[in-house]
């Protein structure tokens, strides 16, 4: 009888220890799912509505960066990806920003400054390629995609400013705007000069 209790013995035990190794590596693999939907959501810009944006504005006044888009648009789709999700660009924008994501030729009403701003020249059929310009694009000024249009806190546009740019060239901007350093520049040299005294701390 020992031998035979002596191999059910081990048996068990093997069976056991099995159990125990796949529960553990269960939960190990939830736990990294968990951990990294948190690191993802952690490196995710906030973005909304411009209309939601002015409406914050109105409990914690902070100033308005809009990602002015469009559906066929290379660079647009590479700020995104790029810079959008760098840890350190979605860190400051959300700490300090509202942010907008405007399709500069989509088909949504947007309401700013009392007056209804539409894009009366959309063609479904376009979606996705070249299509009617927005109203709201054209009042803001944008004439290339992607553009940025800083607003400031009360709703006023600042300045839209054109272009692909990495975490460190959009680091430069969103300091410039948010510290209102903006205020004291006023000719294209002293724009050069700020510019070439800057420090980058963003990585990437």
């Amino acid at each position: 009888m020992l031998p035979s209790w002596s191999i059910f013995c081990k048996f068990g035990t093997t069976f056991a220890t099995n159990i125990v190794m796949k529960k553990l590596v269960l939960l190990f693999a939830v736990a990294l799912i968990v951990s990294t939907s948190a690191i993802a959501q952690s490196q995710e810009i906030n973005w909304m509505t411009l209309e939601e944006a002015i409406e914050a504005q109105k409990k914690t006044p902070k100033k308005i960066m809009m990602d002015v888009y469009t559906n066929w648009c290379g660079p647009c789709k590479m700020l995104d990806k790029n810079t959008f999700h760098n840890k350190d660009v979605v860190d400051y924008v959300n700490k300090n920003y509202y942010a907008v994501k405007f399709n500069a030729e989509g088909n949504t009403i947007v309401n700013y400054q009392g007056k209804e701003y539409k894009n009366p020249n959309y063609k479904e059929t376009l979606k996705n390629r070249r299509n009617g310009v927005h109203e709201l694009s054209r009042i803001l000024g944008v004439r290339a995609y992607p553009t940025i249009v800083y607003f400031d806190e009360k709703g006023e546009k600042i300045q839209p400013i054109s272009g692909y740019m990495k975490p460190q060239q959009i680091e430069l901007y969103l300091k410039l705007f948010h510290t209102n350093d903006y205020k004291d520049i006023k000719t294209q040299e002293e724009f050069n000069a700020y510019y070439n005294a800057f420090k980058p701390e963003f990585q990437g």
